[in-house]
């Protein structure tokens, strides 16, 4: 049971402390309820160019990194489809320096060209990176547009498109950042050998003056349901043949999504999981398979990918994985392969659960969702799931019209033409 308490600032500002006296460190976790699902279609991967623009400077504050650093702390964020979140951690008796350099930068960004252009300039070199010049760096990029057709989570967070970062101009980046970066839009987090009390204070000290915004309200275009399967080929120098397939599931506030999140551990989780055993150790089709979710707060994807052996078509490879599928589908799991996984599933959240920054970001994740008690309650959801709630999971998500299928075939690996 995680402990903590809860107050909201004037501005809106909500703050959850989290108090642990056995650690001298404190953590500092901010949250914005804004991600790449916010963006307009035209301009792409501006939340998470905001996560590199915001270490750039704020108003008072030229650099971030240094007066942290000094303070013995460090810090890190990141962006999804649904959110962006700053974290830093740094020694409790110094946790002020902390506040003060957060509500630095959610007052105001240093805006200036230079900034923006060194960011833009780092964004780029990472898509080029990690999206143009690595084997099979499209496939999420294509997947995603194949499986959506109206939810925004048809792009990737770093963007739909290189152009979209490129062109970005400075009132653009304005506009976003008072859209989104407000008080009544955040969430704080403040956790380890700190006081209630103490937290009180210095929030209301460092950002209670800051002005509240205009509550962001959103407007999304919901997914319709998916009535035909989805198909996309594409050939690449990549080393080896590769299959992608993806399914519609549930929202993250639907109780069928831990019974999603649970079949994605029967199927993939680990060396022990049905396709690892399966068709990389047993049938030897793949010489790597993965299942997994999407984790989206909107309605999300469940997918199966593996790399092929050489030698092994696609085809053959993609009619195993319906074998597997189809046995999920015809037959009732086992109370004991159940409660494997059950067990497993405590042991990661309990894991999870003793880093103490991975309890505030938790804490901040679970009040995002609407509630930081879901914390507290998870664990009693995936242990309610039954054999019977996986098999109707199974027959309502594994079906051909729900379905998106991408082909990878490598063209290194066709023998030469003589």
């Amino acid at each position: 049971m995680i402990k903590y308490e809860k107050f909201v600032l004037e501005n809106g500002l909500r703050v959850i402390v989290h108090e642990d006296k056995s650690t001298p460190m404190a953590v500092l976790d901010v949250m914005y309820d804004v991600g790449a699902r916010d963006e307009e279609p035209h301009r792409t991967g501006f939340a998470h160019l905001f996560e590199h623009l915001m270490f750039g400077g704020s108003i008072n504050i030229e650099s971030y990194d240094e007066p942290l650093q000094m303070a013995g702390g460090e810090n890190n964020a990141y962006t999804t489809n649904d959110l962006t979140n700053y974290y830093l951690q740094i020694p409790a008796e110094n946790i002020e320096t902390g506040f003060w350099l957060e509500s630095d930068r959610m007052l105001s960004l240093g805006f200036n060209e230079n900034s923006l252009d060194v960011q833009r300039k780092v964004v780029i070199e990472e898509f080029k990176e990690h999206y143009i010049n690595r084997p099979y760096g499209n496939v999420w990029h294509k997947l995603r547009e194949l499986a959506y057709k109206e939810h925004p989570y048809k792009w990737m967070t770093i963007g739909k498109e290189l152009s979209h970062v490129e062109n970005a101009q400075l009132q653009d980046v304005k506009d976003f950042f008072f859209k989104h970066y407000t008080p009544c839009n955040a969430i704080l987090v403040v956790a380890g050998n700190i006081t209630v009390s103490q937290v009180k204070e210095l929030a209301e000290k460092w950002f209670g003056d800051i002005p509240s915004g205009d509550k962001y309200v959103r407007n999304i275009p919901q997914e319709p349901v998916q009535k035909e399967p989805q198909f996309l080929e594409i050939e690449a120098e990549v080393p080896l043949d590769a299959l992608y397939k993806c399914w519609h599931i549930s929202t993250r506030l639907d109780k069928r999504y831990y019974v999603a999140d649970m079949i994605t551990e029967i199927l993939g989780g680990g060396t022990s999981s049905r396709l690892f055993q399966s068709l990389v150790k047993e049938q030897q089709l793949f010489s790597s398979i993965q299942c997994s979710h999407l984790g989206s707060i909107d309605a999300g994807l469940l997918y199966i990918d593996g790399k092929l052996i050489k030698g092994i078509s696609i085809e053959e490879g993609e009619k195993a994985i319906s074998g597997e599928l189809d046995k999920m589908k015809t037959e009732k799991i086992s109370e004991t392969e159940l409660q494997k996984i059950k067990n497993k599933t405590e042991s990661l959240l309990a894991f999870e659960d003793i880093s103490l920054m991975n309890r505030a970001n938790s804490l901040a994740n679970y009040e995002l969702l609407g509630d930081a008690d879901l914390m507290n309650k998870e664990l009693l959801l995936y242990h309610a799931v039954t054999a019977d709630d996986i098999l109707e999971e199974c027959r309502r998500v594994f079906v051909d019209t729900n379905c998106s299928t991408l082909y990878y075939r490598s063209t290194t690996s066709m023998p030469d033409s003589e």
